[in-house]
């Protein structure tokens, strides 16, 4: 599972990196996530955003994680109204963040960890550790010229646990009074998600 944060547009990132806390104990205060049980992990996007990411074991169906994720954005939105949003276009986020839950719907794509992105500067998704977002300047400060520098001084992989970690939806479906979705079709999981 993916949610892209979306700043405010003119906003500089350091005024919205705090906002990314609320999404996990890891960093700050915060910690929605883990209240769902659920481990977590950021990166840049390479672009203008951060991906705060959840792996999942290949249990539920896209439509549940779909679900699960635009629930989770919603609850945030409206008890953190002044900060969030969970409804797209940029004239609905002055002042405030969007949260896309979108990247979970069935086709939908994220940049990978590590991969470059095809426009202006070459900008490179980087796997970062939640206390480095206090660091980070720019969600696309690395490029295919400088990926391999950044990487080359790190001494501790911050997403370690992340490559390993197998979880489900279980525990936070049930706190969010959720149920998996119904398919139409016999249950088909969805793949792991490793982005």
């Amino acid at each position: 599972m993916v949610v892209t944060v979306r700043f405010t547009p003119g906003r500089p990132l350091w005024k919205c990196r705090r906002n990314v806390a609320l999404w996990s104990k890891k960093y700050e205060a915060g910690g929605l996530l883990e209240e769902l049980s659920l481990q977590s992990w950021v990166k840049s996007s390479g672009g203008k955003r951060l991906h705060i990411v959840v792996p999942l074991a290949a249990r539920e169906g896209w439509e549940t994680v779909n679900g699960f994720a635009q629930a989770v954005v919603q609850h945030i939105a409206r008890i953190v109204p002044q900060r969030f949003v969970a409804k797209s276009g940029a004239a609905n986020r002055v002042g405030r963040i969007f949260i896309d839950y979108l990247r979970n719907n069935h086709g939908a794509t994220t940049a990978a960890a590590f991969s470059a992105r095809a426009r202006p500067g070459l900008g490179v998704s980087m796997p970062l550790a939640w206390d480095a977002l206090d660091l980070l300047k720019r969600s696309d400060q690395w490029n295919v010229r400088t990926a391999r520098e950044h990487l080359s001084f790190q001494t501790v992989d911050p997403w370690q646990d992340y490559w390993t970690c197998r979880q489900t939806l279980t525990a936070g479906l049930k706190t969010l009074g959720l149920k998996p979705a119904a398919s139409a079709s016999p249950r088909k999981p969805a793949r792991s998600v490793r982005a």
